[in-house]
């Protein structure tokens, strides 16, 4: 009987612990801070800095100095969370941001959200025990967690892109083809690279990998979706066709094949690099591009590598496989259809 209540409670305080809250809603909320914050941000930088004009620069200090707060409102929005519980979140994002990076920021949100919520309401000093329940355990867990979750992201990360400095052509293909999956499935793509600062030809691997999926499904399901659904997955996400996918997973051999190709073409061939803002964002908002001028300075081969990379090579590579694969039946008129 213990057990039943506890978990109405739970139930009435809108706590549900799964997989699906935490590592997908959570982490999906976590892409919508870091673009409203540190991308956006990233972007008006390059701006200011390729055109001279001040104002940019100034806006992109900003806007980047508010990434942890981005993070733990964004976060704690994805769980639901009561306007005290919320607000406060703010706070520990940006203890859990500087502590321990985008998965401090996550681990300390998560945790304080879920704790807030419990409290949320249920004393007469509400107003100071919600706020305060949620961030005293926010900045705990941020302190004692984060350092630990920093030198582990960093780490790993560092080994994927020593791994694709020493094996460039093998290297490209697997991370482009796990970094493009990971954009199209329900998880943020840009917030993996960036908790691992994945940049450097690791990083470029990356871009191409996640502008196959996007340029790839928008090209592949034209004659579904026209003009409309072109814009929503080539400028948007390829996170689009998920439900698709679900129904008829071979929809997403091509544009993962697509991936594999141009991802040594990015790292062997044009040796495209990127930052870690952009490496996960592909065409989404002309991010990945923008990313990789901002990490590379300009030149005819890297502006021949971007045009290759992120837009030519997929859309005919996708197109190339995605005709065989309809050649064979796996592909149908109708899979790829989005309600747009």
């Amino acid at each position: 009987m213990e057990q039943t209540g506890f978990r109405a409670f739970l139930k009435k305080k809108n706590v549900n612990i799964t997989v699906q809250t935490y590592l997908i809603d959570a982490l999906g909320a976590m892409a919508f801070g870091l673009f409203a914050s540190l991308l956006i941000g990233t972007i008006f930088a390059t701006i200011g800095e390729k055109s001279g004009i001040e104002v940019f620069t100034t806006i992109a200090d900003y806007a980047k100095s508010a990434t942890g707060a981005a993070l733990g409102i964004a976060i704690a929005y994805a769980l639901k969370a009561p306007q005290l519980v919320l607000f406060s979140a703010a706070t520990v994002g940006i203890a859990g941001n500087a502590l321990g990076g985008p998965v401090g920021a996550l681990v300390a949100t998560v945790i304080a959200t879920e704790l807030g919520k419990l409290v949320s309401k249920e004393t007469r000093l509400d107003i100071i025990v919600t706020p305060g329940v949620t961030i005293i355990s926010g900045v705990l867990v941020a302190q004692f967690v984060g350092p630990g979750v920093a030198r582990f992201m960093d780490a790993f990360g560092m080994m994927v892109k020593t791994a694709t400095e020493m094996q460039p052509f093998f290297m490209g293909i697997l991370v482009s083809a796990l970094v493009g999956i990971a954009l199209t499935l329900p998880i943020s793509s840009a917030a993996i690279c960036i908790a691992l600062t994945l940049d450097g030809l690791a990083g470029g691997a990356a871009t191409a990998g996640c502008c196959a999926q996007m340029i790839g499904f928008a090209v592949l399901s034209f004659k579904e979706n026209g003009v409309g659904g072109l814009l929503a997955q080539g400028l948007g996400t390829s996170m689009l066709q998920m439900g698709n996918i679900v129904k008829n997973p071979r929809i997403w051999i091509a544009p993962t094949l697509a991936s594999m190709v141009t991802g040594p073409v990015a790292t062997v061939l044009f040796k495209l690099t990127n930052i870690p803002a952009g490496s996960g964002m592909g065409t989404c908002g002309l991010v990945g591009p923008i990313g990789v001028y901002t990490s590379m300075g300009g030149g005819g081969k890297m502006w021949l590598g971007i045009l290759l990379v992120c837009f030519v090579l997929p859309a005919i590579l996708t197109m190339a496989f995605g005709a065989v694969l309809r050649k064979m039946g796996w592909i149908k008129d109708g899979d790829m259809k989005l309600d747009l």
